[in-house]
């Protein structure tokens, strides 16, 4: 290599991924290569960048290999309360990794790891590297132990306590709620330390929860000086050059009572062969650029984040509840799936391109339930003019729905909780969430656009996003055996067939929402990934996430990359050669924040389920048996849609042993037993607002 010529981080990689037969040293690196002596700074920058990256590692010896060619595997942390966790790695395809108590080096939930796999059989393996922090920042209560303070984390996945020296402490007092800052963070042979960074309002309302919760995951509130100023030049003019003019189809949205954003709209006729279904999606792209400040701010949020009565959004309210919402009686910029489908459910033909579109009514899931479910006379009256494009809506949901189905798709029915809450802010009622045809009739027109796009990208062969969905562990297929089998449910097949099989056995059964919960939750978790895997849970071939580029960010990478690959102006080589070098960073992030935001709305409803029980100590529900542990029995409630747990050491009857086996909790005793979906009277025992736990007794 000449002087004169350069070296990238793709030349160095490509190098060690295909030439190099072991680990090389620096100078056999430089060698190599014919590296000149001018280059070797940036050879170490790009070794150093590759290193952090996790895509190789650097040897005790110094030398540099290819960390998937030395049974490395790079990935996230989950840790769990007793000090073992597990390693979700990056690369699809790959199981989850089991970490023992004693080889976490320290590692904290959320952290990006390096995990050596010392038993591929089982699994299990040794956290070798921290590559980055998850969290900095720990929620607690200020503790001693004779003269040592520290902090005990409110969180049920840090497995450790944090030592704060008396010149860390601030003004904290024992008993008080602080934020901590870890400034040491724990290894293999050594505690952690923290320092205060400030004191939390004692949770004395629902409502401060929130704000607990918006602390412990540091979710980030305001919108920095670059954003605002970029927002306050953005135009309020739409510019139409180029778009295709969709002003004069009817055109509705559909969503929730409460929504504010609203960023898909569909338009619907019926034609000789078929349908033709218009997907419109709030062109955010228009408004915000690559690497523009408003960009790199929602690249780091990643997703918007719910809590009951509120939200933290991915973008400012002048996009996401203004220029880019999809209002009614208003032109919204939009980028339209136009999509030709057969009587079959099949699609003949279809196109993409910027356009503009008017929507004529904002709808929301009960109001168009009541028009085709219920019959409503007042409500078809009212919307009399659009009654043909919704019964042409209901008869294609259906057609699509019953495609998916029989390919293979997943149809998990299960109940998600709603809150609502009073004038306060206080939990007055805790529901489940209804799912109605209308909400069937935008997911399966949603998940239709998401595959014509993702395979319109795929077959331009193009770098993009997918949203993946591997296939479960055979290992988690045989630990759910033992619990089917005690229903009586035939397990003596496949593990995607057997999915299908437990749900079409267990449809419109007692037992079919608990069945259905324990084998969604030996899924794998769907994420995004440069590489298209597929999508197990939807048997989808190819799957992207296109239709809420307001509150997803990888929607919004998804237009961009399909905007630019429209008509004459071809994705450039420099473009490519971009998205290449970033998409993979974007793709881990996005997942990491999707997981975050889905921990933190988890945590308020289980804060929320406390405060709502807390003066119910003493009263009697119903509940059904939803899990059963050594330990004790998850019971969810019949009347309220809440869960608590029934320790063995509340049952004062007998000595109850876990038959795991047969998997059920049985007396030594009188040999009384209890299994999953067993109707059991449970009194409420005890709430703990700072634990978020309801703790239940037998009745």
């Amino acid at each position: 290599m000449s002087p004169k010529s350069t070296i990238d981080r793709e030349c160095i990689f490509h190098f060690l991924k295909t030439k190099a037969s072991k680990p090389l040293s620096l100078r056999d690196i430089s060698k190599a290569l014919d590296i000149h002596k001018t280059e070797l700074r940036t050879l170490k920058r790009i070794l150093r960048s590759l290193l952090n990256s996790g895509d190789i590692f650097r040897t005790k010896t110094g030398n540099y290999g290819l960390a998937e060619k030395m049974n490395l595997i790079t990935g996230e942390f989950e840790a769990h309360r007793d000090g073992y966790g597990f390693v979700i790695s990056e690369k699809s395809g790959e199981r989850d990794i089991f970490i023992p108590p004693r080889r976490t080096m320290g590692a904290m939930s959320g952290d990006r790891v390096i995990t050596r796999v010392e038993s591929s059989v089982k699994r299990e393996g040794s956290i070798i590297k921290i590559l980055e922090r998850g969290r900095k920042k720990i929620i607690g209560e200020i503790c001693r132990e004779k003269n040592i303070f520290y902090v005990k984390p409110k969180g049920k996945n840090v497995p450790f306590y944090i030592p704060v020296a008396p010149a860390n402490m601030g003004k904290a007092q024992i008993g008080d709620t602080v934020s901590v800052e870890i400034t040491t963070f724990p290894t293999a042979s050594s505690p952690p330390e923290g320092k205060v960074l400030k004191i939390l309002p004692d949770v004395t309302e629902p409502s401060y929860e929130t704000e607990l919760i918006i602390e412990q995951y540091s979710l980030p509130r305001r919108f920095p000086g670059p954003v605002i100023a970029e927002l306050s030049a953005l135009p309020e003019k739409k510019k139409t050059p180029g778009r295709v003019d969709c002003r004069d189809l009817l055109t509705v949205t559909i969503d929730g009572e409460t929504a504010k954003d609203f960023d898909d709209a569909v338009s619907i006729s019926r034609t000789d062969h078929g349908y033709i279904l218009h997907v419109h999606i709030a062109d955010v792209s228009h408004y915000v650029p690559w690497d523009s400040a408003l960009d790199l701010e929602a690249r780091r949020r990643g997703t918007s984040v719910y809590f009951p009565g509120s939200v933290i959004p991915m973008l400012p309210e002048k996009l996401s509840n203004n220029l880019c919402s999809l209002v009614p009686k208003q032109d919204r910029l939009t980028f339209t799936v136009e999509m030709h489908i057969d009587r079959d459910g099949q699609i003949t033909e279809k196109d993409f391109y910027p356009s503009i579109i008017n929507s004529n009514e904002r709808m929301t899931y009960s109001a168009v339930k009541k028009i085709l479910v219920d019959k409503d006379r007042d409500e078809r009256e009212r919307y009399g003019y659009l009654l043909e494009s919704f019964e042409i809506m209901e008869e294609l949901c259906s057609v699509l729905r019953e495609n998916r189905i029989r390919r293979g798709s997943l149809d998990f029915d299960l109940p998600e909780p709603e809150i609502l809450l009073d004038l306060q802010g206080r939990p007055e009622s805790i529901v489940r969430a209804e799912r109605n045809l209308a909400h069937m009739i935008i997911e399966e027109f949603m998940i239709t656009a998401n595959e014509a796009v993702a395979s319109r990208l795929e077959g331009l062969g193009v770098p993009s996003l997918y949203r993946v969905h591997e296939k479960p562990d055979t290992s988690k297929i045989e630990e759910l055996k033992p619990i089917f089998s005690s229903f009586g449910l035939k397990m003596k097949m496949s593990s995607t067939k057997l999915f299908h099989s437990i749900l079409k056995q267990v449809k419109g059964t007692p037992e079919e929402s608990l069945l259905n919960i324990l084998l969604l939750r030996s899924l794998k978790q769907a994420k995004y990934a440069t590489e298209n895997i597929g999508h197990f849970g939807l048997a989808s071939e190819s799957y992207t996430h296109f239709t809420s580029p307001i509150r997803r960010y990888p929607d919004l990478v998804v237009h961009r990359i399909l905007k630019d690959s429209l008509g004459k102006n071809k994705l450039s080589g420099e473009m490519t050669g971009y998205l290449a070098k970033i998409l993979p960073d974007i793709a881990v992030q996005s997942s990491r924040t999707e997981r975050t935001a889905d921990e933190a709305e988890r945590e308020i409803v289980s804060a929320m389920r406390a405060w709502f029980m807390k003066d119910k100590v003493g009263d009697e529900y119903k509940g059904l048996i939803m899990n059963i542990t050594a330990y004790g029995l998850k019971i969810q409630l019949k009347d309220i849609f809440v869960e608590g747990f029934l320790h063995v050491s509340s049952m004062a009857d007998d000595y109850y042993r876990f038959d795991e086996r047969n998997y059920r909790l049985v007396g030594r005793r009188g040999r009384k037993s209890f299994v999953v979906g067993q109707e059991v009277t449970v009194r409420i025992e005890r709430v703990n607002i700072e634990e978020r736990d309801i703790q239940l007794g037998l009745v």
